[in-house]
């Protein structure tokens, strides 16, 4: 009988998920302990299992070398930067993954980011609950100018919102051809040095990667226009968040909303202290609907896989 292993948290939670994979695999086993497993632990706990449901557990050559039982890792979400996708061709280990999954969510929170900032409600609320009533004068998001860095599933649903929702005028920035979205849209594709200079709100949806890593250093984030939002729900080591500190305290960014960090839990106190600085705990797709979503498709990742393939799979990500 083929073993089966999750070592995701939030799926072993899941009662819906859990009963549906046992219905499938009668003798999977969980992360009933609720821990974030890594180097020994990690090892520990896939040894003896021929497939894997994993979420962001570090997935590198040491520990394939180690559990070579294991023939098939189905990912619980989408991101790719803890897992040596090398590692897995050199071994031919399969991977099961499903794109876009939680792109509905991820979209729904840069909204919220946005709205909140723009508004100013961090600020408004903290005047109520600290009796200093007054007035908060915020931004409109139907009269700003929004930008959007990568434009893959997530970025082109975020487009597809604020184009049809709030009418903003959306700029994309992307290496990949996307044209008969942006027909269809009505975005506007764009270089990144004109996206940095000409939008309200910055989004970031890339992938952390050699090419992607400090991708918004000091130099591009001196591009911004003081008046502006930076977001950031992709990937934390995207921004230089030592050179974004520098700029949101001395006021020449507006502010900035992040949901994901180089280092998670965030070490550095002062940039999390800022008034014009707003975070939270990487829950981009830490939605009831989006939880199920990602869940069943790394139960379907268990049957339908494949091995990677560099420049066909996993899309988009080589």
């Amino acid at each position: 009988m083929t073993k089966v292993t999750v070592l995701s948290r939030s799926f072993s939670r899941q009662p819906v998920l859990r009963a549906e994979l046992l219905a499938r695999y009668p003798e999977a086993s969980f992360n009933d302990a609720g821990i974030s497993l890594s180097g020994a632990e990690l090892i520990k706990a896939l040894r003896g299992h021929q497939k894997a449901i994993i979420a962001l557990e570090p997935i590198s050559a040491d520990v394939l070398d180690a559990v070579p039982e294991l023939r098939v890792i189905a990912k619980y979400g989408v991101g790719f930067d803890k897992i040596d996708l090398p590692a897995l061709i050199s071994r031919d280990i399969s991977l099961g993954w499903t794109g876009g999954v939680n792109r509905r969510s991820v979209a729904e929170l840069v909204i919220g980011f946005a709205l909140s900032m723009l508004r100013k409600l961090p600020e408004a609320n903290d005047a109520v609950c600290n009796d200093n009533w007054h007035q908060v004068i915020g931004r409109q998001l139907s009269d700003c100018t929004v930008g959007i860095i990568g434009c893959g599933y997530v970025g082109q649903d975020l487009g597809r919102i604020l184009r049809a929702g709030f009418g903003c005028k959306v700029l994309a920035h992307d290496i990949q051809d996307h044209t008969t979205y942006y027909t269809e849209t009505g975005v506007i594709p764009s270089s990144l040095e004109t996206l940095l200079r000409e939008a309200d709100v910055i989004s970031v949806h890339l992938p952390h990667d050699a090419s992607t890593a400090n991708i918004l250093d000091a130099a591009y984030l001196g591009m911004i226009k003081t008046s502006a939002i930076l977001i950031n729900t992709a990937r934390g080591g995207l921004v230089d968040e030592v050179a974004m500190k520098q700029i949101l305290k001395a006021g020449t960014l507006a502010g900035a909303a992040f949901d994901v960090f180089t280092c998670e839990p965030p070490e550095d106190q002062e940039l999390l202290d800022l008034p014009n600085f707003f975070a939270t705990p990487h829950v981009g797709g830490s939605t009831q609907e989006s939880i199920l979503s990602m869940g069943r498709a790394a139960i379907d990742g268990l049957d339908d896989y494949r091995v990677p393939e560099k420049g066909v799979f996993p899309p988009g990500f080589w």
